[in-house]
């Protein structure tokens, strides 16, 4: 049983993870189970270049941040449960949260964070009923998203990156999924505002 997983290893989803993965010595998340579901062949990261990203040297390519973040991650914070090679096919509510069915298992988590690609092409059952063409993107793309309110679909079931309404923009899509993270802290905070910040 997750007490938060994520679906989806792009810049969302990872900086979701790498922001929940850091709350792990404050008292209201030290306990807390984190997964993510690391699918990343939909992820536009996959044939992106940043020459307009802080942070990222000029001429990084979105498949070096991709391993990377899947590094750091690990190295950082291991207790974060890294999902490799499954792909998430259906979502269904429970009594205790959700139930996320992948083509090779089954997971139980109080908390889903959808942080797929806005693509028309996702596949996950039990979100149809959120699905609508996306806010701010092209007519033509066909590109969609989850209708959601500062992230959030309905209890328990949140969406960051692209798949929120959000433009691709690499910055935006990570600054999404930390949006989401600290949303989740601040949940698992008792409602007190949240968020972690290393310093020198």
């Amino acid at each position: 049983m997750f007490d938060a997983l994520i679906i989806g290893g792009g810049a969302a989803g990872m900086s979701c993870a790498l922001v929940l993965g850091s709350a792990v010595n404050k008292l209201y998340a030290q306990d807390k189970k984190i997964g993510i579901v690391m699918h990343q062949k939909a992820s536009h990261l996959q044939s992106a270049l940043f020459n307009n990203a802080l942070g990222l040297a000029a001429g990084t390519t979105g498949q070096s941040v991709l391993e990377q973040g899947k590094q750091q991650l690990a190295t950082q914070y291991p207790h974060v449960n890294q999902i490799e090679n499954e792909k998430v096919l259906e979502i269904k509510w429970t009594p205790e949260g959700f139930e996320v069915l992948t083509n090779k298992s089954t997971y139980t988590s109080a908390i889903v964070i959808v942080a797929a690609g806005y693509t028309n092409v996702l596949s996950i059952k039990g979100l149809e009923n959120y699905i609508a063409p996306h806010p701010r993107a092209a007519v033509e793309k066909e590109r969609i998203w989850l209708k959601n309110e500062d992230h959030l679909i309905t209890k328990g079931l949140y969406v960051a990156g692209t798949l929120a309404g959000w433009r691709s923009q690499f910055n935006i899509a990570a600054g999404s999924g930390a949006q989401v993270a600290t949303d989740i802290l601040t949940l698992w905070n008792d409602g007190k505002q949240s968020h972690v910040h290393d310093k020198l």
